[in-house]
């Protein structure tokens, strides 16, 4: 029987949470963070909303050092919940994962577009007023393309580009950041909060758990750890992708609130830059900045491939999706089917241009909080010790409030129609997925 290649080490690992954590966002959507909460509003809700998600990384390495299964929460969930728990915990979390790959699409086009206006051309059409235009769409498919032959011809293919472009994107953060604050001064901070006090870092923690989710995409890769691996591993992987996490995305937004007047740049493309740009009155940081966007972006796009192939792949192997998902390619004993299902359908998304990109991190974040809610309530039935059964319902009830943020209409920055109509449909899709393959396999044990 034909197996996934071992071929993932440590570092690799680490790479693939971090990765697949962190992205653009802190270049594209950073004047949404800082209108949002301002500029401590927004350190503050990242830098909380971070910490909490440390009792959900510590039971996902549990889980992952005990049941190192490509489905993860499904694996995870199935120990001691009904079958269609796991389904529905596995297609939440296929959603944070998958929702990435047409946003980093998009994403690309934008920056490519900033760094050449005359890409900003050949409109095509236009959705939620926003333009989408022909070379953006080329771009975004041209590294779709891409990355979903890189992740067909194998994993260590794969893992070998996400080291590069992750550790690419620490060097050039720690330069610009160093050379930025030189030119900054405090006077820039204020308005330090957007709204309240309360308000501006609750606006900022609902989103959290988009720009956070990865650390646990290491589960998704277990499978494909070097037989020389030691479980261990996994917890140390886990706990590093969220801690460098919370430090990049908090010291990002100081810089920035540092350097410049950030109250003053909130209707420009690409604030980041063009608050570095104005501190040191050059264009050479830009070029930095925007490498290092492109780095990030390759690298939180790949990640996320690699974590959405391996769990369709794994739910095909269960019977929660389309069997034939599960199929692994004879040389490259890579997910092949499942990896050519995710960029096709990333290719399609593209299709809707960067309207997305604001309400996905708002579907993103409920999906991904859905998913941890599963994982540690499933944790806390398998009855470990009692401080461990703790610390799962700590995080359960973290899980639990961050979607509460989202759907509860009382509470400020709630679901819009779009998001709910997004999550809606995702849903009836899973739906439709399950009922057909409960129906097929009711056929198959029928005829047998």
């Amino acid at each position: 029987m034909l197996t996934l290649a071992r071929k993932l080490r440590v570092v690799d690992y680490f790479t693939l949470g971090w990765g697949t954590m962190v992205g653009v966002g802190w270049l594209v959507v950073m004047d949404d963070w800082l209108l949002r909460g301002g500029v401590l509003g927004a350190i503050l809700g990242f830098a909380i909303g971070g910490t909490l998600l440390l009792p959900i990384g510590y039971v996902y390495g549990k889980l992952v050092m005990a049941i190192p299964d490509a489905s993860g929460e499904v694996a995870y969930t199935a120990k001691v919940f009904p079958r269609w728990v796991s389904f529905a915990a596995g297609w939440m979390m296929m959603l944070a994962y998958f929702i990435v790959c047409p946003w980093e699409a998009v994403a690309v086009g934008r920056i490519a577009g900033y760094i050449f206006p005359a890409l900003d051309s050949m409109e095509l059409y236009r959705i939620a007023g926003r333009p989408v235009y022909l070379p953006h769409l080329l771009i975004g498919l041209t590294l779709t393309g891409m990355l979903t032959l890189l992740n067909f011809r194998g994993i260590r293919l794969s893992a070998t580009f996400q080291n590069w472009t992750a550790f690419g994107t620490l060097a050039l953060f720690v330069v610009f950041v160093s050379f930025g604050v030189g030119k900054g001064k405090v006077s820039n901070f204020p308005p330090l909060f957007t709204h309240s006090v309360f308000i501006s870092i609750l606006l900022v923690m609902q989103i959290v758990p988009y720009f956070m989710t990865g650390f646990e995409s290491v589960g998704k890769a277990a499978e494909e750890a070097n037989p020389e691996f030691r479980g261990r591993g996994f917890f140390q992987a886990i706990w590093m992708a969220i801690i460098v996490g919370i430090l990049f995305y908090t010291i990002v937004i100081a810089a920035l609130g540092y350097v410049a007047p950030w109250h003053e740049l909130t209707s420009q493309k690409f604030m980041t830059a063009v608050a570095f740009e104005r501190a040191l009155g050059s264009q050479w940081i830009v070029s930095v900045i925007l490498t290092a966007a492109m780095l990030s972006l390759f690298k939180v796009f790949n990640g996320n491939f690699v974590a959405s192939s391996r769990l369709l792949f794994a739910m095909g192997r269960r019977g929660l999706v389309d069997s034939r998902v599960a199929q692994i390619h004879s040389s490259n004993r890579t997910p092949s089917v499942a990896v050519l299902c995710v960029g096709l359908a990333t290719a399609a998304c593209m299709f809707l241009g960067d309207a997305i990109l604001v309400p996905i991190s708002e579907v993103g974040s409920v999906a991904s909080a859905m998913g941890w809610l599963a994982a540690c309530a499933a944790y806390y039935q398998m009855k470990p010790a009692p401080l461990e059964r703790v610390i799962a319902l700590a995080g359960a009830m973290i899980g639990l409030a961050m979607i509460c943020m989202k759907l509860i209409p009382a509470i400020p920055g709630h679901f819009s129609i779009w998001e709910w109509l997004a999550l809606g449909i995702w849903i009836v899709i899973g739906l439709s997925l399950g009922v057909r393959e409960s129906f097929t396999a009711k056929a198959r044990r029928a005829v047998v």
